[in-house]
Order: C-alpha cells, then sequence, then structure tokens
C-alpha cells in the first residue's frame, strides 16, 4: 500500500491594504501614492487578462524609475 503525502496550503501573514487592495507598503514612499496604487492596479489587471507583454512591462519598469517609486 503506498501512501500520498498531502502538501498543506502555504499560508501567509495578512498585511494592511488600502480601501482598493493594494498593500500599503508598496505605496509607502511614493512621491503620488493614487497614481502608484492606479499602476499597480492596471499592471494587475493586464497579467490576470494574459495581456501583459514584455514591451509593456518594460515601459512599466521605466515609469516606476522615473517617477522614483
Amino acid at each position: 500500500m503506498v501512501v500520498k503525502s498531502r502538501k498543506q496550503k502555504r499560508k501567509f501573514k495578512s498585511v494592511e491594504k488600502t480601501a482598493k487592495g493594494v498593500p500599503k507598503k508598496y505605496i509607502k514612499g511614493s512621491k503620488n501614492p493614487k497614481q502608484t496604487e492606479n499602476e499597480i492596479l492596471r499592471t494587475r489587471m493586464l497579467y490576470k487578462a494574459g495581456k501583459l507583454t514584455r514591451k509593456t512591462m518594460n515601459n512599466i519598469s521605466k515609469k516606476r524609475v522615473k517617477s522614483g517609486q
């Protein structure tokens, strides 16, 4: 008789989030918190839809560096 080991689901600590659901740590220190939050949400939506291309991600990265996030 072979016994299969069951993997437990990973558990993570809950973190403080903004009203829109973005972790506050991602927004802390930003020059424009609302814009940063919206950019994170927009990127999340593109990723989940499968429409986030390498070129788009490179543009987002450049904008993040430029804004000093």
